[in-house]
């Protein structure tokens, strides 16, 4: 896990995934993303910046590419893929780049 200051946005695995969604009881924002994805890129630096706006909500990401039984559970098909997730359950989900305005409403939800 990125222990760096500056970056609030952690990246899991499998086995982290599910240590932090057991041990948060508010909202966390998952972002699942792969490395050659553009919209990816386009997206990273939105969902830091959401990150650094909300203390209250945990922002993870998670590598499709590495963890594809993730992605699978969850029903990601195409990336990127945002999810809100409160109280260890699935409350919203949106596919696709997103301005910093479309990110702040999908956690406000």
């Amino acid at each position: 896990m990125n222990t760096n200051t500056e970056n609030k946005v952690t990246e899991v695995n499998s086995e982290s995934f599910a240590q932090i969604i057991e041990q948060t009881e508010g909202k966390i924002l998952i972002q699942f993303h792969a490395p050659w994805c553009a919209p990816c890129k386009m997206l990273a630096p939105v969902v830091e910046q959401v990150a650094h706006q909300y203390n209250d909500i945990k922002v993870i990401k998670v590598n499709a590419d590495d963890s594809p039984e993730l992605a699978a559970k969850f029903g990601v098909r195409g990336l990127p893929t945002l999810l809100l997730m409160k109280a260890g359950e699935l409350v919203a989900s949106q596919v696709g780049a997103a301005s910093v305005g479309q990110v702040q409403q999908f956690v406000q939800q």
